[in-house]
């Protein structure tokens, strides 16, 4: 199962506001979807760098590994897909709250800030609306989805609230 990263930066407005920052997905597998910033882990690196490196090369925008906080761990099954395709995977979720740069579209990615109360889960991975709720509320999520045929749809699903991770 191939290890992945994906990394929401928050950001507190005026008032009680926050948001998020989302990107509408622009290549390859999640093309046309919201979502956050991430990739695959590159051999010699370790999780926290893939995402420091991913949030880099999708945003512009610069943390550090002590700039973010791990609040998920997802497995997701394609059975539809072949295996050798790379589409499961194990998916290291982040927070970013202290970074350096203002997000810039790039190739792969268009950054959207959303109110964290008016998520459009409509244009995202179907899994989304049941984990990222969650971890907006600061909680630590570990779960796992299967998904139909369509690759869209989900099939079964597991989510639980943890302590910490391994």
């Amino acid at each position: 199962m191939t290890d992945t990263t994906l990394c929401f930066l928050l950001r507190q407005c005026k008032g009680d506001a926050k948001q998020i920052l989302l990107g509408l997905k622009k290549l390859g597998l999640g093309m046309g979807k919201l979502n956050g910033f991430g990739g695959k882990v590159k051999a010699g690196e370790s999780i926290e760098e893939a995402a420091v490196r991913e949030l880099y090369e999708e945003t512009g925008v610069m943390a550090t590994p002590r700039d973010i906080t791990k609040v998920g761990e997802m497995a997701f099954f394609f059975p539809a897909v072949p295996e050798e395709e790379g589409w499961n995977q194990r998916m290291h979720i982040f927070f970013a709250n202290e970074w350096e740069g203002e997000p810039v579209e790039t190739d792969e990615m268009r950054p959207e800030w959303v109110d964290i109360n008016n998520i459009p889960f409509d244009r995202m991975w179907a899994d989304d609306r049941h984990w990222l709720p969650l971890i907006l509320i600061n909680k630590l999520v570990k779960g796992s989805f299967v998904f139909n045929g369509d690759n869209e749809s989900i099939r079964h699903f597991v989510l639980d609230e943890v302590e910490g991770f391994d």
